[in-house]
């Protein structure tokens, strides 16, 4: 009987096509197993449900931006202003709780709720990845209505966000990022001496570098994201993903002995972004979905997806920067070379990656487990995050959760007990708003309840980021049916990617200092 009503709870919130869909990927393991045994097969049942997955939303462009609540040229083209899926409506704030009042809904208490199937990789992973093209506004005054991305997976925490600041951290020789050998691992150069950036590193920044002390700054690594030393695990996939670009670097200066260093540069920069892009669907977004179909970064996927509506210009929105707002993956203690450090002390943490390795680091990370993306689960250290999310989405006139769920082909929810069974859940919610329609979006994200015992996201959560992602990173340039090929990339550099799978893989490849085989991965496993 629970069951039953567990399943027409679910259908009644999520919609019958949904919940059906959702079930016929997550059941029969048998049947996808095999029909993913044939390529051709595969392949057109890859390529149909990511085109599915993205037209589960109007395709871009978008009819407006935050520039405004009208649509111009200007709206339609300057993308300094982040798009957005829905109409601004008008915010009276006077029956909603304040910021303050609805950040307390994402509060930790004494323990956390863990996730069924992520690790801290998972979570260090995403925030990396997601910083290299969901960025805000880097003006003071902050504005919420503007953004400081290209828009691209173009691996800018690595080559940075222009050609200057590039310029500053390449070696302008083989090919070659600027780097240094510390304990016999390559690491980026320091960025600062006696306290103040180095003149070569001018182009670049720090966030909130006015508030480090002089041995922090000592500390710093130059790299391309002024948020590249905010966190440890931010600062290891750099670290990594630097490895690898000089690793390609020099592996196509012995294979090419006749290329000038812009080739090198350019041809294994290209190698990397289709890698981290590789990564991000076969890896990242497989994990993310509880299916039994595995999704991969075909090379004739671009040829099938090419005609898409939605096959559009790069142009983040408002919403996705939201969504992916996941805080409460985060530990309130991380494992850091063998050491349960709070998260404070992991913050501006490049000095702590030197010693262990980075080998170390990244099996601590992949053997501690994340928490689980909901409310009640995020360390009090990032609570002033959740306050500018709900305070920048009033101040933009984002619509209210219900209105999104329309929008992304869900029935509207009538009542807090459709959102979630967890009657803490609902009994704040209830607290807090009058009724269900008022109901913020960025808090009826992280309420709702996810799919399955196993699912990582809520099914709006999920829509959301599926459309987006496969919608922002299949339109990459360097993915084009013309340009996806030997000659932007090299034979070896064609190899290069069609070898790699997982983090692991770069990994195992770019820590000399530390031979050791290492457990790396995004999936939890229970200790053995």
């Amino acid at each position: 009987m629970a069951a039953s009503r567990a399943s027409a709870r679910s259908i009644a919130t999520d919609g019958l096509a949904n919940r059906l869909r959702f079930l016929a990927l997550t059941n029969g393991r048998p049947f996808w197993e095999l029909l993913q045994r044939s390529r051709p097969i595969r392949r057109r049942v890859n390529a149909a449900l990511i085109d599915h997955a993205v037209r589960e939303m109007p395709p871009r462009p978008e009819p407006l931006s935050t520039m405004a609540g009208y649509t111009s040229w200007a709206s339609l083209t300057d993308r300094t202003y982040s798009g957005r899926h829905l109409p601004p409506i008008a915010v009276t704030g006077g029956h909603l709780p304040d910021p303050e009042s609805a950040a307390d809904l994402f509060t930790r208490g004494e323990s956390m709720i863990p996730c069924p199937r992520s690790t801290v990789l998972f979570a260090y992973f995403a925030q990396w990845f997601t910083d290299g093209f969901l960025r805000g506004d880097s003006g003071v005054p902050r504005d919420p209505r503007k953004n400081s991305s290209n828009h691209h997976i173009d691996l800018n925490q690595l080559y940075g966000l222009d050609d200057t600041a590039t310029a500053a951290l390449r070696a302008f020789d083989g090919g070659l990022l600027k780097s240094q050998l510390i304990n016999g691992g390559e690491f980026p150069p320091y960025l600062c001496e006696h306290g103040k950036i180095k003149p070569e590193f001018a182009p670049l920044s720090v966030i909130r570098f006015d508030q480090l002390t002089d041995e922090q700054r000592a500390t710093l690594f130059a790299t391309g994201s002024d948020r590249g030393n905010i966190q440890i695990g931010f600062t290891m996939l750099t670290v990594l993903f630097l490895r690898e670009h000089n690793r390609v670097a020099r592996l196509l200066a012995r294979q090419h002995p006749r290329w000038d260093d812009e080739r090198l540069f350019q041809t294994a920069r290209n190698v990397l972004i289709v890698l981290l892009i590789k990564l991000v669907v076969e890896e990242y977004i497989n994990h993310i979905t509880p299916y039994h179909f595995r999704f991969t970064l075909d090379p004739r996927l671009s040829e099938r997806l090419a005609r898409a509506s939605w096959h559009r210009e790069n142009w983040a929105s408002v919403e996705f920067n939201l969504v992916y707002r996941w805080h409460s993956l985060i530990p309130s203690r991380l494992s850091v070379g063998g050491r349960e450090l709070p998260m404070a002390e992991t913050m501006v943490g490049g000095a702590l990656i030197p010693g262990p390795g980075l080998g170390r680091l990244f099996e601590d990370a992949s053997r501690q487990r994340a928490g689980r993306i909901s409310l009640f689960n995020t360390d009090p250290l990032l609570r002033e995050v959740d306050v500018a999310s709900i305070a920048d989405s009033r101040a933009l006139g984002l619509a209210p959760y219900n209105s999104y769920r329309v929008h992304c082909s869900f029935p509207r929810v009538r009542d807090f007990e459709q959102i979630s069974s967890d009657r803490r859940v609902t009994g704040a919610l209830r607290e807090l708003y009058r009724d269900v329609d008022d109901l913020d979006l960025y808090v009826g994200l992280f309420a709702e309840e996810p799919g399955s015992p196993d699912a990582i996201l809520p099914p709006l959560l999920t829509k959301i980021i599926a459309i987006d992602a496969f919608s922002q990173a299949l339109t990459n340039p360097l993915l084009a049916p013309r340009i996806l090929n030997a000659a932007t990339f090299s034979p070896h550099g064609v190899r290069v990617i069609a070898t790699t799978r997982t983090l692991s893989d770069v990994l195992r490849r770019n820590t000399p200092e530390d031979p050791s085989p290492r457990l790396v991965g995004m999936s939890w496993r229970p200790p053995s």
